[in-house]
């Protein structure tokens, strides 16, 4: 998810050969926010059609695509840093800032889930592992990699990232009795959380990817982009290959939980999505997109919607839409939240527009 900072070099916008990791970005968002509905709107009768299947199907995808890039942006605040020449126990102790940051995130996203949820919210939802407790964790982790250059990264993000995914398996088979159960569903693969195995991989990938980027010339990112697509392609299938084999060299390994093959594919499907991203961006829309907007702003709309579509605002409609009405209230929240964005990107506009003059600004007063 991208967040509401400056990146490593003071600007807060990439540049627009970049653009189509903010259109990326926003087609998550749209694939989450509809998987979210379903998910809490859909009644019972409903939920073993093909729509509701589908639906959770490509919900799996989101999480995946927002630590990949994650990672991507990781990246770019290492490159930038070591371009500028900063040692590298600061690039060290800026990625652990930003680790900070969306822990401090995390913390004050489950506070308020809490909150407004009384009386009737347990407290121990405030120690749930969100996805935002991931990438907390997974860049404090992953910190260490500004040591190294741009170019060594490429390698050893990418050895860290099937490292992960390969061990995810392994953690699921192993005893953590000492540990408490708040700690252990940071690491311990599991349905209900985003756990450091397999989830980390993805944002190791995403920086061995950035890295990539950022020692292309704009002039190649064309070829990039279609060499990622083919590279995408060729990993998705040829994972989903030695998956369907008949034996493993695990003992115990459930695929939808921590299988390293299932990590192969989505990281495959994500770099097929970059290149029609950079592609779509680049010769096919002009200017501004909906849907790249909405990627812009992907960390406010993860946090509203999801008081929206699971708090009490919307209770009514929880487990008691058809298929054909869950559609309609997706594309409703679509629409909210696409509002909401262009809202956020516009502050200064509007309040400018109401009447607020812009802050540090006094208002000149008018002349008799």
């Amino acid at each position: 998810m991208q967040l509401s900072q400056p990146d490593s070099e003071g600007i807060r916008r990439p540049a627009d050969r970049l653009a189509f990791i903010d259109w990326t970005r926003g087609l998550a968002a749209i694939i989450m926010l509809q998987g979210h509905v379903f998910h809490s709107f859909t009644r019972a009768d409903a939920r073993q059609g093909d729509a509701f299947i589908l639906s959770q199907f490509l919900g799996g995808m989101p999480p995946a695509i927002f630590l990949f890039l994650t990672g991507v942006t990781l990246a770019f605040l290492m490159d930038g840093q070591e371009r500028r020449g900063v040692p590298a126990g600061g690039r060290i102790l800026a990625a652990l800032r930003r680790a900070g940051y969306l822990g401090l995130l995390a913390i004050l996203f489950r506070l308020q889930l809490w909150l407004f949820g009384m009386p009737y919210s347990d407290w121990a939802s405030l120690f749930r592992v969100d996805i935002l407790n991931a990438m907390a964790l997974g860049i404090a982790v992953m910190s260490v990699m500004a040591v190294f250059t741009t170019l060594e990264r490429v390698r050893l993000c990418a050895i860290l990232g099937v490292g992960i995914a390969a061990a995810a398996p392994v953690i699921s088979s192993l005893e953590f009795q000492a540990l408490h159960p708040y700690l252990r569903n940071y690491f311990v693969p599991s349905f209900e959380f985003f756990s450091f195995f397999p989830w980390a991989a993805f944002l190791a990938f995403g920086m061995s990817a950035g890295s990539i980027v950022r020692l292309v010339k704009a002039e190649h990112m064309n070829a990039l982009a279609q060499w990622g697509g083919w590279v995408g392609l060729a990993l998705a299938f040829g994972s989903q290959y030695f998956s369907n084999l008949p034996y493993s060299i695990y003992p115990r390994s459930d695929f939808w939980l921590n299988s390293p093959g299932l990590v192969m594919i989505k990281a495959g499907v994500i770099l097929m999505l970059l290149s029609f991203a950079f592609l779509w961006t680049a010769y096919a829309t002009t200017g501004k997109s909906w849907v790249r907007q909405l990627g812009t702003t992907s960390l406010l709309i993860y946090w509203v919607h999801t008081e929206l579509v699971y708090g009490r605002l919307l209770g009514g409609l929880k487990e008691n839409l058809s298929v054909n009405q869950t559609v309609v209230a997706a594309a409703g929240v679509i629409a909210l939240m696409l509002g909401l964005s262009y809202v956020q990107s516009n502050w200064a506009r509007i309040l400018e527009w109401i009447g607020v003059p812009p802050r540090g600004r006094q208002p000149i007063p008018e002349t008799e």
